[in-house]
């Protein structure tokens, strides 16, 4: 797999145009990039990147996912997955798809996929593995977002490769603790999602820094501060600082691209051709990083920059 893939959440119609996804993925196809991420919880990404994949002939790496349908959704119905997965395929034009993701199987509440919860073992397991018997899937994955309960599920040694989103970017490293190491151990591929943290290091939010989003905690604050005056004084555009921090470490694989046109594709392809950053600009950004260790209890779970949401007691977020 290329070191940038394209992340297909927003390859739909409620993330861009047709027209506008059409162009994005054809223009990753024609830089080379190979790997193709998508699942039935992103709205209808499947269904647009199998009308966009029917012109091209590059072979590629497709993703997809169990989850979400149908619905109402069943996490422990073998026959209504094995349905799912077939939907996937027909949407997306394969008579198989490269590697079949559990979807958020970490995080208790989303999706009741364990019959136990110690084992980790349940229906999905079993059609993962009739899903690879029949040649539906060549590899198998978790696709997931806590830094604590993944790893768990990553112990049993029951999977190839783990996406992991949310938990490894610039300011956010809780991925270093136990998802990494814990993908090395078991030998597994690793997939970032969000590097640019749906947005919140996708651009610089000087005056809002400065004195406004009030949901920002003052250690965030101060952290963002650092950051940026690291970006000044070393005349790093931050983007480009965050995609290659993330292929910086030799255990990430790939990192996603959500772009939503061919002009992002194209900007994230340049940051990624220039490959892992220097050491001092990494112990730079270690220092960063450690000013807030954990996300504060408050921090919303994506920073809303130039959002008029509020945030707080009574709110929901």
């Amino acid at each position: 797999m290329t070191r940038l893939g394209l992340g297909g959440l927003f390859v739909s119609k409620h993330g861009a145009t047709f027209e506008e996804a059409r162009k994005a993925v054809i223009r990753a196809v024609e830089l080379g990039i190979n790997y193709v991420d998508t699942a039935p919880g992103y709205r209808d990404s499947e269904e647009v990147l199998g009308r966009i994949l029917r012109s091209v002939d590059a072979p590629l790496v497709i993703s997809t996912k169990l989850g979400g349908r149908p619905v109402p959704f069943d996490p422990k119905n073998r026959d209504a997955l094995m349905s799912s997965l077939k939907e996937s395929l027909r949407l997306l034009g394969r008579d198989h798809v490269d590697i079949l993701m559990i979807h958020e199987p970490d995080r208790p509440g989303q999706y009741d996929w364990w019959d136990d919860r110690e084992a980790f073992d349940g229906p999905v397991m079993e059609v993962l593995a009739r899903a690879r018997k029949e040649g539906l899937c060549r590899f198998t994955g978790l696709g997931g977002t806590t830094a604590y309960e993944l790893p768990r599920i990553m112990a049993t040694g029951g999977f190839d490769v783990v996406l992991t989103a949310f938990n490894y970017s610039l300011l956010w490293r809780e991925a270093v603790r136990k998802v990494l190491p814990e993908a090395a151990r078991q030998g597994m591929g690793v997939i970032t999602g969000s590097p640019l943290q749906q947005g919140a290091l996708a651009a610089r939010y000087d005056s809002e820094i400065a004195s406004g989003a009030p949901w920002l905690s003052p250690p965030r604050r101060e952290q963002y501060r650092a950051l940026y005056r690291f970006c000044d004084e070393a005349g790093w555009n931050l983007p480009e600082l965050a995609l290659r921090f993330v292929i910086s470490n030799p255990v990430v694989d790939t990192t996603l691209s959500g772009a939503r046109s061919a002009a992002e594709i194209e900007s994230s392809f340049r940051a990624i051709e220039k490959g892992p950053l220097p050491p001092e600009a990494i112990r730079r950004l270690d220092e960063i990083a450690n000013m807030v260790p954990y996300r504060p209890f408050e921090e919303p779970f994506g920073l809303p920059f130039g959002s008029r949401t509020r945030y707080g007691p009574g709110e929901a977020r």
